[in-house]
């Protein structure tokens, strides 16, 4: 079961990993994938063992808030961590959409997006890496508090990412038309971790409650998206053979 969700958790994480590792150069892009992963696999087990010790702790409010008619609510280290994080995934999906949609890109290619060193992406993907991890181990958590089975569900689940990546990621550079996808579940990710920790905060924005993304809203809107970018590729396809066949009836019609 820990397994299972560890790899239903990890979907997202695995697609920003593979998106994020094409900014580094081309050659170092596999090996920024393995890197990434395995030292995130590292710091969620050492991050697993200090959650475990310092449940307690952590579930204590870090500070409160208590502007009425504007927001309130109780802070802890795990809900200040889900709102860091769903606002900086927010960001860099909107920012890489906008990228991808700018003049400048189209001038450029797709290839030519600004590279980032393989050292810079690695600490990204390391870090991004503990912000998914936050959700995944206090799901974890709830089921059971052994260390050693919670390590080898992870380990399990970073084993799977290894050997997924290269090929996600492949897929991604082939057909780029699904990175604007995998960004758009990016930006749903963020939308879920920032609701997520209004939540667990008891947060109450502009006098509303916040209330958090049900997992199988999450789950259910994803494959909406994946079914729509699959429906829209073949209904294209369509488009371009009868858009073809037009063109050479109308040269075989000219005279």
């Amino acid at each position: 079961m820990l397994i299972f969700l560890q790899a239903v958790l990890g979907f997202d994480n695995l697609l920003y990993i593979s998106i994020e590792s094409q900014r580094a150069p081309a050659a170092d892009q596999a090996r920024v994938r393995r890197l990434g992963i395995l030292i995130a696999i590292a710091l969620r087990i050492v991050l697993l063992f200090i959650m475990i010790q310092l449940l307690e702790a952590l579930s204590e409010p870090l500070f409160s808030l208590n502007w009425e008619g504007v927001i309130t609510g109780d802070f802890t280290f795990a809900t200040v961590v889900f709102l860091f994080g769903g606002g900086f995934i927010m960001y860099t999906a909107v920012k890489e959409i906008s990228h991808l949609l700018s003049v400048d890109h189209l001038e450029e290619g797709v290839n030519g997006a600004k590279r980032k060193s393989a050292a810079s992406v690695i600490a990204l993907i390391v870090f991004m890496n503990l912000i998914f991890s936050f959700d995944s181990i206090l799901s974890a958590i709830a089921i059971t508090d052994v260390f050693p089975v919670l390590a080898i569900a992870i380990l399990a689940s970073g084993a799977a990412m290894l050997l997924l990546a290269d090929d996600v990621s492949s897929f991604i550079e082939k057909n780029r038309m699904y990175e604007v996808l995998g960004l758009m579940v990016l930006l749903i990710v963020g939308v879920v971790l920032l609701g997520e920790g209004g939540h667990q905060a008891h947060m109450h924005l502009l006098g509303y409650e916040v209330v958090a993304m049900s997992k199988s809203t999450f789950y259910f809107s994803v494959v909406v998206l994946f079914i729509v970018q699959i429906l829209q590729t073949g209904y294209r396809r369509k488009l371009e053979k009868v858009r073809a066949h037009r063109a050479k009836l109308v040269q075989k019609a000219a005279p």
